[in-house]
Parts: C-alpha cells; sequence; structure tokens
C-alpha cells in the first residue's frame, strides 16, 4: 500500500503534463495534503476519478489517512517539495 501511495504522488504530476498547470490536479493535491479537508469531503472530492471498486475507495482512504496522521511541518515540507517538483528544470519544459 506504501508503494501504492507513492506511486499516486509521483504520477499526479504528469497526469497533466504541465507541473501545476492543472487545476484539477492542484486542487486534488491540496485536498490530499490539507488535514483540514474531512475524510467524507476527500472521498467526495476524489471519487468521480476512480473506479468504482472497493479496493480503490479503500486505497483513497488509506492515502488521505496517511496524510491526516502527519505533523503540520510534514505537511508543509510535502507541500514545498511538490513545488519543487513542480519548478525543475524537468517540469519547465511542459
Amino acid at each position: 500500500m506504501k508503494l501504492l501511495r507513492v506511486l499516486v504522488l509521483i504520477a499526479l504530476p504528469f497526469s497533466c503534463f504541465a507541473g501545476s498547470g492543472c487545476p484539477l490536479l492542484e486542487e486534488l493535491v491540496n485536498k490530499t495534503v490539507d488535514s483540514q479537508v474531512s475524510m467524507d469531503e476527500y472521498q467526495n472530492l476524489v471519487r468521480p476519478y476512480y473506479t468504482s471498486h472497493p479496493d480503490s475507495e479503500e486505497a483513497m482512504r488509506q492515502l488521505k489517512q496517511c496524510f491526516l496522521s502527519q505533523s503540520s511541518e510534514t505537511l508543509c515540507n510535502v507541500a514545498e517539495l511538490l513545488n519543487m517538483i513542480y519548478e525543475s528544470k524537468w517540469c519547465v519544459m511542459f
């Protein structure tokens, strides 16, 4: 499951081919990292983007729970890391 979380976070920036130039991607990432967003609100937000298979729903629940259990400092570091990825020389060309 940890590998799934890492793959989801790695794949998200490439889904729009524009780093953070994709508003849907930015909203999903921000809601995932935001500890103020409840589990129910998050599930309703991401439900249109995955299959209705029970394992998919559980994976999204675990992804959000992973971020809910982190400290504020860690969440800030994740947001900073994402910005560094978006602004990297590999994403600039997109």
